[in-house]
């Protein structure tokens, strides 16, 4: 049976970083992974070109039961830091909307960064590692795989979530911590295009295509400006992958078409145009013919004539429409297109600072598998980083 200081399980983004720095620190590192290939979360984000960090990283950006958990690893390892690791290797980048930072060309160029920090920090990877035991022991823990037997004094689960099972996604690290009787909390799609219900699919449908700016609010008034983007399945685009882990099922949310004050606006300088006429100079035209077609609008019996002839009570609820247009999702498309898995292990059960679990001394988890979720635009990644960096530091 082959000894190691640390056996990190997992090669995305928190395990190669996790990784790098325990090699830094003298300690004999193996780095498990079941797939073919390292990092294919990395090279498969931000279409190919790694929304790598952003700008703007705050703990508020953070969905966790104890929202003040991600504050010493975000403080310790920063976007600052990982941007300087991007430099030092001469990898180019750009920012896009809000502080959410690419690569210039490809995603891979991140995993050839991480991979070069762990070879010279004296890491061994192995690949096609499938892990069919876990045990602990007096001095640490012994880890069966496919291959090979082996024994670490500390060991790190850095096995992601549920998203993208056709990556190799799995449970394993939600088994591995209720095996040593470490809480879970339930986990759901996060960061995901949400699908229809049927009575909706007949007016919505037709829109796949369409796309435009709106502010997308939550029942618990979680709201993000950004952009919708109808599919031949439902709904997608930032706005709503943002909103989607704000979201519980039964519930609708609201989107702002138009901000209040633009209809008075138009009725002043346009009295005269009718009301489908003026909408289409300001949304796209086939979603205000879908709009007119909508139980909403004939609910509320708004016909299409002159802004100037519609009373107080037609324009309110015109207003109320446009400024917070319901729609309630049938669901979502579920851990196959999800982007990150909400829920995992409760952070209760860790240390903020070290990643290590309370009540196992020795065991690790860090990055996705951690109930810790980030914003759409490079937040998932910095956590990885910052958690990956701070376990490191201690393994």
């Amino acid at each position: 049976m082959k000894s190691w200081d640390v056996i990190i399980v997992g090669g995305g983004a928190a395990g190669l970083m996790c990784a790098a720095e325990a090699g830094k620190r003298g300690r004999r590192v193996l780095l498990l992974d079941h797939g073919k290939r390292i990092g294919r979360k990395i090279i498969m984000s931000g279409g190919g070109r790694c929304n790598f960090t952003n700008y703007f990283i705050e703990p508020s950006a953070f969905l966790c039961e104890n929202p003040h958990f991600v504050k010493s690893a975000l403080a310790r390892y920063t976007q600052w830091d990982f941007i300087a690791l991007v430099e030092k290797h001469g990898i180019a980048y750009h920012e896009k909307a809000l502080g959410q930072l690419f690569c210039d060309d490809s995603a891979q160029s991140i995993v050839d960064m991480l991979v070069k920090e762990c070879e010279e920090a004296g890491v061994t990877i192995r690949l096609r590692s499938h892990i069919e035991a876990v045990e602990q022991q007096d001095e640490g823990f012994a880890v069966t795989t496919n291959n090979e037997q082996y024994r670490c004094q500390s060991l790190v689960v850095a096995s992601g979530g549920l998203s993208m099972p056709k990556i190799g996604a799995s449970a394993f690290g939600y088994q591995l911590a209720e095996q040593f009787g470490l809480k879970v909390l339930p986990t759901r799609a996060g960061l995901v295009p949400f699908t229809l219900q049927p009575e909706d699919k007949a007016t919505l449908e037709p829109l796949a295509g369409v796309s435009l700016p709106v502010v997308a609010e939550s029942v618990d008034g979680t709201r993000f400006s950004e952009s919708l983007l109808f599919t031949h399945r439902g709904v997608s685009g930032p706005a709503v992958l943002q909103i989607s882990s704000y979201w519980q099922a039964g519930e609708p949310v609201l989107f702002e078409l138009l901000p209040e004050g633009r209809l008075a606006l138009g009725i002043s300088e346009h009295p005269n145009q009718e009301l489908k006429t003026w909408l289409g100079h300001q949304l796209p035209k086939r979603l205000v013919d879908a709009l007119f077609t909508r139980e909403e609008w004939t609910q509320a019996k708004i016909s299409n004539k002159p802004l100037k002839q519609y009373i107080p009570k037609e324009l309110a609820a015109i207003e109320q429409l446009l400024s917070a247009w319901p729609l309630k999702p049938g669901g979502t498309e579920g851990y196959r297109t999800a982007e990150v898995t909400l829920g995992g292990v409760d952070t209760n059960e860790l240390s903020s600072k070290t990643m290590m679990a309370k009540k196992v001394p020795n065991l690790y988890f860090i990055g996705e598998v951690v109930d810790v979720t980030g914003w759409l635009g490079g937040y998932n990644f910095q956590w990885a980083w910052s958690a990956g960096w701070s376990a490191g530091q201690v393994v």
